[in-house]
Formats: structure tokens, sequence, C-alpha cells
């Protein structure tokens, strides 16, 4: 089903403490509102508009380098007013295409959970996912014993919230009251009929200080870790340079292929490719391809890093073996390392290459050829 998604993210959020607005704060080495945004991505939102305050526009490069399929939206002075200007940006999207609107505050969203708010969606006019209310509740008032109030038909609202576009725009548009809490509030009061979804635990919100704490416990509830490998070989031919791990060397001869065959590189991509389920590299750049011929191998790996961006991934470490008698790897390993850290956006200490030989022995012993391995560990959304 195609949908669209709106995220706020134009609150200061007072309550959270001092410092950043709590959408732009680290959470497992990542902005708060990165989390929301790759996962909208990777549950296959059409477009995912980010609104925000004239400061987040700037920042929003730089905290969502690499992703592609969001736009940004200036925010206004409430939560209402800011999610009109999200629907407002999606204009030019089919008026009846689902939007989910999303706090950023509650960034473990998974993928589950938009499957099922969509679902739920269906025939009603708008969908949540909720959790039923499960501690016993009590009312006190100032000076008054508490008094014990039933939780049964009580539920605990989260985000995203699902309407068909129209169906938000009309319902804002006849709003009157004071400023909505949520956005099937809007929709109730116009008479539509709204559907519940099952709710996720993990979902919670940024409010105060204290919440982070407990979100970096669950963030790693949420990921998993992958481990990929990759090998590669070429022959040696005629040249003046070879090309390893993205640095050129001067050499007496060169490695031959139908790119430029950086066994190092190709080694790498397929390790990052087998981590995430995506084939290998021949499946996206076939030999048989003309367009490749020649072609500059960091391409490829570029091409299977940001496969792992867009699956709301991230790769942890890479290691690369170069397996050969020749030419010495080790005064050119720091420059490699720093390339492969530069194309993958990795800090160096993430990055290791090695060099070994085989003693001589078999095709890379005798010269005939230089041979690559390469393992990688990867996070994705569990």
């Amino acid at each position: 089903m195609s949908f669209s998604a709106v995220i706020v993210a134009a609150g200061s959020g007072t309550r959270a403490g001092p410092g950043q607005a709590k959408q732009w704060r680290m959470l497992a080495c990542k902005p708060v509102l990165r989390w929301s945004v790759e996962a909208f991505l990777a549950a296959g939102a059409s477009e995912v508009v980010v609104v925000t305050t004239d400061e987040g526009e700037t920042a929003l490069p730089d905290v969502l380098q690499g992703l592609a399929g969001w736009r940004p939206a200036r925010g206004g002075a409430t939560r209402a007013l800011s999610v009109q200007a999200g629907l407002a940006a999606l204009a030019h999207r089919p008026a009846d295409e689902p939007v989910l609107v999303h706090d950023a505050a509650r960034p473990l969203l998974a993928q589950k959970t938009i499957r099922d708010v969509l679902t739920a969606l269906g025939d009603a006019d708008a969908a949540l996912p909720a959790l039923p209310v499960a501690d016993t509740l009590k009312r006190a008032e100032p000076d008054q014993n508490p008094v014990t109030t039933s939780r049964e038909h009580l539920w605990r609202a989260q985000t995203p919230q699902a309407a068909r576009r129209r169906t938000l725009i009309e319902a804002y548009a006849a709003w009157s009251g004071d400023e909505p809490t949520d956005d099937v509030q809007v929709v109730e009061a116009a008479g539509g009929r709204v559907a519940i979804a099952p709710g996720d635990p993990l979902l919670m919100k940024l409010t105060y200080p204290e919440d982070f704490a407990m979100a970096e416990r669950l963030a790693g509830a949420t990921r998993v870790t992958r481990v990929g490998q990759g090998f590669d070989a070429h022959r040696w031919g005629p040249g003046e340079e070879v090309w390893l791990c993205g640095v050129a060397i001067k050499h007496d001869e060169t490695l031959i292929g139908h790119s430029d065959a950086d066994a190092g590189l190709h080694a790498l991509t397929d390790a990052i490719l087998g981590a995430i389920g995506e084939g290998d590299i021949g499946d996206h750049f076939p030999p048989t391809d003309p367009q490749w011929k020649g072609a500059a191998s960091d391409l490829f790996l570029k091409h299977a890093a940001d496969l792992v961006t867009a699956k709301g991934g991230a790769i942890i470490n890479v290691d690369v073996t170069l397996i050969c008698e020749r030419p010495k790897i080790k005064p050119h390993r720091q420059a490699m390392r720093e390339r492969l850290a530069e194309i993958l956006g990795l800090p160096v200490d993430r990055v290791s290459v090695k060099a070994t030989t085989t003693e001589k022995m078999g095709f890379t012993g005798r010269g005939e050829g230089l041979a690559a391995s390469a393992v990688v560990s990867v996070e994705t959304p569990a």
C-alpha cells in the first residue's frame, strides 16, 4: 500500500531537560529524529515530510545524511499547525493516500507497527496504535485520598496515527476546540470512525531526562547484528598500477577485470550485500553490462552501503584481508583504511586492512593473481 509520512519535529522539548531539543539528541549513536525517518523509508514510504523549525531545517542535511525520500517543512506555533504544514507539503500526493503522522520523540518505531496501523485503517477513517492500560489507576484531588478509577476500556495512545490525507485536512479545517492532543481526536470530532491497532511497549515517548536512559537500553532490543563475508580474486596482467581498497599503487602489473578489478572493494561489497541478504556484486553490477567496463569500484561499495541505510541499518565495522606476494601492502595500509572510512562514512578505527601471503603456495604464491577476503558487521532493525 502506498503511503506517506509526516514527522513532527518542531517542538522545543523543555521537559527533557537542558540542552538540545530531544529530536536532535543522540540515541544509541544516532540522532533521535533519524530513527523514525529510517523506519518509514525502510517500510516503503513514498515520501517522508519532516516538520521542523528554521534552525532544524538547517540541521536536517547532516542529521539525515545518506537518506533519500524525505523533504522538510516549516512548523507552526502548535503541534496542530505543524501537522497541517506537513499535510500541505504533500499536496502533490493523491488525496486518498494514507498519511501516517508521527512524533519524532517516539524513535523506536518498528515496521510491524507501521504495517499494523495501515491494515487497521482499512475501511476506518483513522487508525492508531494503542496499548491497553495495565496499571491500577488512581484519581487524586488536592488534600483528598486517592480514589481508584476503572481502567476497563482505557488505552494508551501512540503514534504514528493514520488517515487519508483528505480526511485529515478536512477534519483539521472543521476543528474548533482547544489544541487537540493527537490527530485521531480531530477525526473523531468530525464524526470519523477510528480503529485501534496493536501498540508497541518499546514505542515509548521521550519526555523527561530519565526517559533517555531507558531508551538507550530499549534501543538494543530493537536492533539485530548481521555478519557478512566476501571473497574475490583477479589475475595479474600487463600494466603500471593496481587499485586496491580504493588506492592506486604503482606496480609493474595490474589486475585484470571488467571494472578496475579492485579485489579488496569487491570482496567488501559482497560482504555488505551478504549481510543484508541482497545477493552479490554480480547481481547489481553484471560484468556483461558495458557501462561498468573500467568503472571505479568505489561506486559498487557506496551502492551496497546505501542499501544498508535504506533498510534503516548501519555498518558497524569492516575487516579486509589482501592475499598476495606483492605489491607490499603495509606502506599503503593506512591510506586504504582512510579511503574505506571515507566511502562508508565510518571512523577509521572501525576499518581494518591486513595483508598476508600463502608462503609461495597456490595461484597467489605463484604470482598468478591476487585475492581478497572481507568480513563486515551490520546492524539493522529487528
